[in-house]
């Protein structure tokens, strides 16, 4: 039960990051538009300040619990990288990646963000059967 509790916690922080950053800021706390404007150099103070508090989230977590956050890893590099790419490509084609649309758009009643969203649960469960159907 307590996995549940980490989860909602994490959640909140997660709305509670994405909404000052657009009630201060007036930006969309999507990562890769953030990642994005970081390494262009525009507006480094607020865009630094968000992947460095994504770096240090485990360094946290680490403290609190006496532990790391413990991550399971099985696929093989080839396919890590491969599937990496294509996240890459369909945020640029999305104009955008899940955490923008899905935690920001969504609430702001986005329609393009609503079909992000479902295009992204659509490819997820495509992806999910296609990988246990064939898989070995």
């Amino acid at each position: 039960m307590s996995s549940y509790w980490l989860g909602l916690a994490g959640g909140l922080f997660i709305g509670l990051a994405a909404a000052l950053l657009l009630l201060l800021n007036g930006r969309i706390a999507g990562i890769s538009g953030i990642l994005g404007r970081l390494l262009a150099g525009d507006q480094l103070p607020t865009n630094g300040a968000f992947i460095l508090g994504l770096i240090l989230g485990p360094v946290l977590y680490t403290m609190v619990f006496g532990h790391p956050p413990v991550i399971t890893i099985t696929a093989p590099w080839p396919l890590l990288i491969a599937a990496g790419l294509l996240v890459g490509f369909g945020t640029r084609l999305g104009s955008g990646c899940t955490s923008g649309h899905g935690v920001l758009g969504l609430a702001r009643l986005s329609p393009r963000s609503f079909a992000a969203v479902v295009t992204f649960l659509v490819a997820g469960v495509i992806t999910v059967t296609l990988l246990r159907k064939f898989s070995l």
